[in-house]
């Protein structure tokens, strides 16, 4: 006999995350006693305790609630535009001669300066435990703006990257806990949208940078150094706007249930995952599996931060790091990198040696790859994040590889053709790469943690992705120098390890609270855990007397 479990839920159910669904609407001889099954329908789930909660009475997601929700969302996102912003910038800057000679520089520039800084930060994200995130949020933003007037006031190379060590090194304490602070706050069933947004506006500070630096240098560039100092300038615009809103944002309620608040976490839950509605069955389920998971393993204090053997104690917790780890350096090491802050060195090796038209098709990869992004994150939940990550890494591994051969058919031959298509499969390969691991970035590396490990464990994704960038921008202009279109044929080979990692060991993350990855991890294979899915059966009785009652039975 099946065994089955029941939850009763309202009329207005729908399927909001099963994977298949049947109906019937004919009567049923298997009712409850004198009861008649009158409706019956089956869907497969991930979580059948979530599944429950959330179709009982499906919250609004146009709300009063969930708009407040957005709206702050939206302020703590532009957080994301440092990385962005600093990112394109160095790449866009180091195409102008103007600043290669003012500093007496190569052709490629100095975009590396602030990896350091980076990976200094990432060993300070444990004040995120101790201080909540928004407060860590606020530090952040308010050191990126020191760094800028350092950065945009300097005369020689030593204040320069000093002031980009500090950029580097406060802007880790606001994107790290930033990330930390939407998968905690953001509704389970559109956590992967939400938090996922936050990263694509890396795209929005890269447009920024871009066409500040494009118009500057179109406008400004026979008046002294303005055209380069005019865009570091304003690397403090959305990091100050951030500054002022983010003490009026809600904290996270997993933070707030560490440190023994309680009702004020229940209130968060209530305002914005239930549109105010505190008997809500996802309100219920929320507080009590925070809770119970917080009590089982307390967030750590600032003397076992640096302890690192906590996060591999146990087999669950070294598959959750290998996770985070991998996802952290594949984020960094998919040839992303080397396209978008090369990518002005990359189209002039295929050809495009116009400052302008460099400058203007760099920004043209922004929007391209923003767009892409955006789309992306809501995919995320309706997908999934695994086949998401494979589907995209297919496809990365396909461009990659027309890209090397036309950009050595180029080399060859002088090919106009071929100078075209490398370009456009450079875009396309940006697109590629951008709707599925550009949302999930700075994400799944923390969902796949424990309450307890997250803060701890996005150190250790700080630190890696640094190296990996390390790695990435000094290695890449020799490697470009010296092998040319040899080099997209290493992340060729690079990114089909890639699809195979993740295929194999990747585990899914949609249709669950944080919480309920718990029974995944603890699974003997974790990720065929993640994508089996329960059998759960929707059905209204009727009894004698005409009254209906509705329940979910796990078959």
């Amino acid at each position: 006999m099946d065994e089955k479990k029941t939850h009763p839920y309202s009329e207005h159910a729908e399927n909001a995350h099963g994977q298949t669904e049947s109906s019937s609407t004919s009567d049923h001889d298997d009712g409850v006693g004198n009861e008649k099954v009158v409706n019956l329908s089956e869907v497969n789930v991930a979580n059948a305790d979530f599944a429950a909660a959330i179709e009982e009475n499906p919250p609004n997601p146009w709300g009063p609630g969930y708009l407040k929700l957005y709206m702050f969302s939206a302020l703590i996102f532009l957080t994301a535009t440092m990385n962005g912003y600093d990112g394109s910038l160095m790449g866009s800057i180091n195409a102008l001669p103007s600043y290669t000679s003012y500093f007496g520089l190569p052709p490629t520039g100095n975009a590396g300066t602030g990896i350091i800084g980076q990976m200094a930060g990432a060993l300070f994200i444990w004040i995120a435990d101790w201080q909540g995130r928004k407060r860590v949020i606020f530090i952040g933003c308010l050191g990126v703006i020191v760094g800028t007037i350092v950065v945009s006031t300097a005369k020689t190379i030593p204040i320069f990257t000093g002031g980009r060590f500090l950029l580097s090194f406060f802007g880790t304490f606001a994107t790290t806990a930033a990330p930390l602070y939407f998968l905690e706050i953001a509704p389970p069933q559109y956590r992967g949208t939400i938090a996922g947004l936050y990263n694509t506006t890396w795209y929005m500070g890269s447009i920024i940078a871009t066409f500040a630096v494009y118009g500057a240098h179109l406008n400004l560039a026979g008046m002294g150094d303005l055209d380069w100092r005019l865009p570091l300038w304003l690397q403090m615009l959305c990091p100050g706007i951030t500054c002022i809103g983010i003490m009026f944002c809600p904290e996270s309620p997993r933070w707030l249930v560490a440190k023994d608040r309680h009702d004020e976490a229940r209130a968060v839950i209530t305002k914005y995952h239930a549109n105010g509605d505190g008997d809500h069955p996802i309100v219920h389920l929320e507080m009590r599996e925070m809770t119970d998971s917080l009590r089982a393993h307390p967030m750590v204090g600032w003397r076992q931060f640096f302890d690192l053997r906590d996060l591999f104690r146990t087999r669950s917790r070294r598959y959750r790091m290998m996770l985070n780890i991998a996802f952290s350096w594949f984020g960094q090491f998919s040839g992303n990198n080397v396209i978008s802050y090369y990518l002005p060195y990359l189209l002039k090796n295929v050809g495009v040696t116009n400052t302008n038209t460099i400058l203007l098709l760099n920004a043209v990869y922004a929007i391209t790859g923003w767009i892409a992004a955006i789309i992306g994150a809501r995919l995320h939940d309706v997908v999934g994040r695994r086949k998401m990550f494979l589907i995209s890494t297919a496809g990365m591994v396909l461009c990659l590889s027309i890209t090397a051969g036309t950009a050595a058919g180029y080399v060859e031959t002088g090919s106009s053709q071929s100078s075209a298509a490398s370009i456009a499969f450079i875009y396309i390969f940006g697109v590629t790469f951008a709707i599925a691991y550009t949302s999930m970035q700075p994400i799944y590396p923390g969902e796949v943690l424990t309450n307890d490990m997250r803060a701890k464990g996005m150190g250790v994704f700080q630190l890696t992705s640094g190296a990996s960038g390390f790695v990435n921008t000094f290695a890449a202009p020799v490697a470009l120098s010296n092998i040319g279109y040899w080099f997209y044929v290493f992340f060729v080979f690079f990114d089909v390890f890639e699809f195979v990692f993740i295929y194999f060991l990747f585990v899914e993350t949609k249709g669950r609270t944080l919480e309920e990855l718990d029974e995944v991890f603890a699974a003997k294979d974790p990720r065929k855990a993640s994508t089996k899915l329960v059998a759960v059966r929707r059905q209204t009785l009727v009894d004698e007397e005409g009254e209906e009652r509705k329940e979910l039975v796990v078959v």
